[in-house]
C-alpha cells in the first residue's frame, strides 16, 4: 500500500519503519525528526500525501492537527483515507473528518495505546472512528503496526474510547500508589502486599502488569528509576482531555478531575516532568496526611 506518514518522532517513526518492512510504500514529512530507514522523506506534508491510498498523522496536539489537516486535505487523492492516530481532543477529530469527508476523502480518529515500546514492537492496540470502509481500508495498515484495532464507532469514538481508558488508567494509578504508601506506613510487606491485592478484588493492570513498586510483581519503569514508558506529562495531557470532553458533554467525573489536579501538581510543582506515570509511588511516600 503507498501510505504518507506525518509526524516521525519517538511514536511515528517506529510505526512508520514496521510498515516499511512490511513491504509498505511510506512517504514521510516531519518538521525536526529524521527519516527512518526505508521511508522516502518530502519537503513538505502536501509533499508527503500525494498518491497516497492512507495518510497516517502521529502528531502532539488538536490544534497541530487542525492546521496540519488544512494543508494534507487539499493534496490527498479523492477516495484515501486520513488516519489520525494521535490523542487529541473529540472536537478536533470530528472537525478535521467533516472537513476531509467535505473533500471526498474518509477519516479515521485512531488513537493508540501500548507506547513507545508498543510502536517498536508493533503490539499497539488502535481505538477507531469513522466510517466502517476506512476501517476496513487501513486494517491491514493496524495489522502490521499493532496487534489488536477496534472500530468504535462513528467519527471522534477512538478518542472517546482513548481518554475514558486512560482517565480509568490515571485514576486506579494513584490509588495503586497511595495503597502501597499506607502500607508501608502499616508495616506491611510490599511483595505481601502485591501477592493479595494481585489476586483479589483490588487488582487493575496497574497493580498486576505496571507495578508502581520497585521489585515487586512483573518488570516496569519502576525497575529502571522510573524512566518513562508512558511520561507523567502525557497522562497529564491525557486527563485534560478527558475533563475538557466531560465539561462538553456535562459528565460529572469527580474522581478524573482530582487524578488531572494531581498529576499536574506532580509534573508542574513536584519534579514528576520527564518520569513515568507511576512515579506517583515515591511522591506518597515522601507525602504525610497534612
Amino acid at each position: 500500500m503507498k501510505v504518507g506518514f506525518i509526524g516521525l518522532g519517538n511514536m511515528g517513526a517506529p510505526m512508520a519503519a514496521n510498515l516499511v518492512k512490511a513491504g509498505h510504500d511510506v512517504t514521510g514529512y516531519d518538521v525536526h525528526a529524521p527519516m527512518p530507514e526505508g521511508v522516502v522523506g518530502a519537503i513538505s506534508a502536501a509533499g508527503a500525501v500525494k498518491g497516497a491510498e492512507v495518510v497516517i498523522t502521529m502528531l502532539p496536539n488538536g490544534a497541530i492537527l487542525r492546521d496540519v489537516a488544512a494543508e494534507l486535505i487539499p493534496a490527498m487523492e479523492k477516495g484515501a483515507v486520513l488516519c489520525d492516530c494521535s490523542t487529541v481532543d473529540v472536537a478536533s477529530a470530528r472537525a478535521v473528518a467533516e472537513q476531509a469527508a467535505a473533500a471526498g476523502l474518509m477519516a479515521l480518529d485512531a488513537p493508540v495505546s501500548g507506547g513507545v515500546g508498543g510502536a517498536a514492537a508493533g503490539t499497539l492496540t488502535f481505538m477507531a472512528g469513522g466510517p466502517e470502509a476506512a476501517f476496513e481500508t487501513v486494517k491491514p495498515l493496524f495489522d502490521v503496526m499493532g496487534r489488536k484495532a477496534v472500530h468504535c464507532g462513528g467519527a471522534g469514538a477512538g478518542q472517546a474510547a482513548k481518554i475514558c481508558n486512560n482517565m480509568i488508567l490515571g485514576v486506579t494509578m494513584i490509588a495503586t500508589c497511595e495503597a502501597f504508601a499506607l502500607a508501608d506506613k502499616l508495616g506491611l510487606d510490599r511483595q505481601k502486599m502485591f501477592d493479595v491485592v494481585s489476586t483479589s478484588s483490588g487488582q487493575s493492570w496497574s497493580m498486576n502488569t505496571y507495578c508502581p513498586a520497585p521489585g515487586v510483581g512483573p518488570q516496569s519503569p519502576a525497575d529502571n528509576d522510573y524512566k518513562p514508558g508512558f511520561a507523567a506529562e502525557l497522562m497529564l495531557k491525557d486527563l485534560r482531555l478527558s475533563q475538557e470532553a466531560a465539561e462538553g458533554a456535562d459528565a460529572d467525573t469527580p474522581m478524573g478531575a482530582l487524578a488531572a489536579l494531581l498529576y499536574e501538581r506532580f509534573v508542574e510543582d513536584e519534579g514528576g516532568r520527564g518520569l513515568d506515570f507511576s512515579a506517583m509511588l515515591p511522591r506518597f511516600e515522601k507525602r504525610g496526611r497534612g
